[in-house]
């Protein structure tokens, strides 16, 4: 992955998510219930409480349960929902660690899948549902040119040049602010109806 992404603000933080294909999935994975980029700081925080530079899904996957819940814990915390949050990180790099050889990126690029096949890989993930797929998809398309065939069509709306419906529409401060404006309305709306 040799594009930069611009998701947090921080710089140790965006590094690693442009550098380490785990890193940004286990991102999108905790982007729920919490700020965009407190989401996307998420694996910084747990490579620094690891003393790691990179992220290591077998690593993850066999940490003690207890004390990978306590680095998710330790403050500021990983997220606002630290026990069960580290429980899906867990149970995603399982996953990732025993379907996918722990190359988080083989879930896009082994064996050439077309788009809608990578959908349907991100969407077995653990913490993984349509919504979190297409967006994830979106962000592998727009942001690091990740473009299997019928990539688009499977992110569906998510993928629209220009869109500002999620995470996959930030490049700076602006689109960030540009994205939470959109979710505001878009919740506004929900509630009136």
């Amino acid at each position: 992955m040799e594009h930069e992404l611009h998701l947090t603000g921080d710089a140790g933080a965006d590094g690693l998510l442009s550098s380490d294909p785990l890193a940004l999935m286990i991102g999108m994975l905790l982007d729920q219930q919490v700020a965009m980029e407190t989401a996307f700081a998420g694996p910084k925080k747990i490579a620094d409480r690891m003393g790691r530079e990179r992220l290591d899904a077998a690593e993850i996957a066999g940490y003690d349960p207890e004390a990978f819940a306590g680095l998710f814990s330790r403050t500021p915390a990983v997220h606002r929902f630290p026990g069960s949050m580290a429980k899906r990180v867990q149970a995603l790099c399982g996953t990732v660690a025993s379907e996918y050889g722990g190359r988080a990126d083989a879930v896009w690029t082994e064996g050439d899948p077309d788009g809608k096949e990578v959908l349907k890989r991100l969407k077995a993930l653990p913490g993984y549902g349509d919504q979190k797929a297409r967006i994830f998809l979106a962000l592998l398309g727009k942001r690091l040119e990740v473009r299997p065939k019928g990539w688009r069509e499977a992110a569906g709306a998510y993928a629209e040049e220009g869109a500002r419906r999620s995470i996959a529409d930030v490049v700076d401060e602006q689109t960030l602010k540009e994205v939470r404006e959109t979710k505001r309305a878009a919740k506004a709306a929900a509630k009136k109806s």
